[in-house]
């Protein structure tokens, strides 16, 4: 699942994924995705941190507050790479911070990091 409230990131994420595969899931914000969540369990979720409504330190503390989901690994996606930042991404539960912009490599690196059961397929492209 990817949730971020950039079109643009959404779209890069899904197409990177989708190429090697996965079946992906986007929500515009946290309210989005802890509905679509419930729904669809899935096996890693990126969230970014800049959101309206709900941003991603507290949808990720809502995700991993949940005992359904608490060993679902969170990604925090954010264009700021502050020790600061990622901190806050480590007290609410994240497994791992992502800088963006990613690349293809880092996207892939972490669910191959979170997901044991991960076979990325290789496309012609």
């Amino acid at each position: 699942m990817v949730i971020d409230d950039s079109k643009t990131i959404r779209r890069t994420a899904e197409t990177l994924l989708k190429k090697v595969g996965c079946e992906v899931i986007t929500a515009v914000d946290g309210f989005d995705a802890l509905a679509k969540i419930a729904d669809t369990h899935p096996n890693i979720i990126f969230v970014d941190i800049m959101m309206p409504r709900l941003d991603g330190y507290q949808t990720c503390a809502l995700i991993k507050n949940n005992s359904a989901f608490k060993s679902t690994p969170v990604i925090m996606l954010s264009s700021k790479d502050g020790l600061f930042d990622k901190a806050k991404g480590r007290i609410v539960g994240s497994d791992q911070y992502l800088t963006k912009p990613f690349s293809k490599e880092e996207l892939l690196g972490a669910i191959k990091a979170h997901v044991p059961d991960f076979t990325p397929v290789e496309q012609a492209s």
